[in-house]
């Protein structure tokens, strides 16, 4: 389905991201995975490399706006070119509004915002050459709110992030460029695990009554949930498709 692009995935040495890059490796498809922590990049790229693919990971901090072009230098001395852009990397945490200071409301917006754009705007020469596609990771905190989740900073840069996916689609939609974002629900990661299993029997208990209650579906989602949507918009059954941001949550956003 994609073989032979080029793609690279930011924050894709675990989780979600690291998902959609081992989708995109199977469908053929040469693949960067660009992280923070060089050690869990190259299990990453030890992972990926059993797909036959070209696969490389770079490491980068994306909080530093400086980091983006040297990032963006060392991907095209690499590559030929870029296909696909998924914008995977970003932060939550989850403060009350109050106790919420400038530095960590900064810390959200250059990693969730910030460095999405200015991925986009660096890589957008490469990617109107090859028609290419942008996918931007927002969440459903971006319109739809939680009792006990304080989450004003993470829910303003998901927004943006939303925001941002429709103005550009429609910007660069003449250049044959596509942008979507996928709004992933709760997703099982091994960070999702870890952070479950700090709460006490019954908040994990009650937790999980929750999840009957506001997911029509009655569960969670998959790392794979996700990356099967990344690599429908990234490919040509999604040709007409653009501007949107799919919610992928297991109804949760029905309610």
């Amino acid at each position: 389905m994609l073989r032979g692009k080029y793609v690279v995935v930011t924050g894709g040495s675990d989780g979600i991201g690291l998902g959609i890059a081992s989708r995109f490796a199977q469908n053929g498809a040469h693949v960067c995975v660009v992280g923070r922590e060089r050690a869990k990049l190259d299990k990453a790229v030890k992972s990926l490399s059993v797909y036959g693919t070209t696969i490389i990971g770079l490491d980068a901090d994306l909080t530093i706006s400086a980091t983006i072009s040297v990032l963006v230098e060392r991907v095209l001395e690499i590559f030929p070119q870029v296909d696909v852009l998924v914008n995977n990397a970003g932060m939550g945490v989850f403060v009350p509004f109050a106790e919420t200071g400038e530095d960590l409301l900064d810390k959200h917006w250059n990693l969730n915002v910030k460095a999405p754009y200015l991925l986009s705007q660096s890589l957008l020469d490469s990617l109107v050459k090859t028609a290419g596609n942008i996918i931007n990771i927002s969440s459903y905190f971006s319109h739809r709110m939680l009792i006990g989740r304080d989450s004003t900073a993470y829910s303003l840069t998901k927004g943006a992030l939303d925001s941002f996916t429709k103005a550009l689609a429609f910007e660069i939609g003449k250049c044959g460029v596509r942008v979507n974002g996928i709004a992933p629900g709760s997703v099982q990661t091994a960070q999702f695990q870890t952070n479950l299993e700090k709460l006490t029997e019954e908040q994990q208990a009650a937790f999980r009554e929750m999840v009957q209650t506001i997911y029509p579906l009655g569960h969670i989602g998959t790392v794979e949930d996700i990356a099967s949507m990344a690599v429908f918009l990234a490919s040509e059954q999604a040709k007409w498709i653009t501007g949107t941001v799919v919610a992928v949550d297991g109804g949760l956003t029905t309610n």
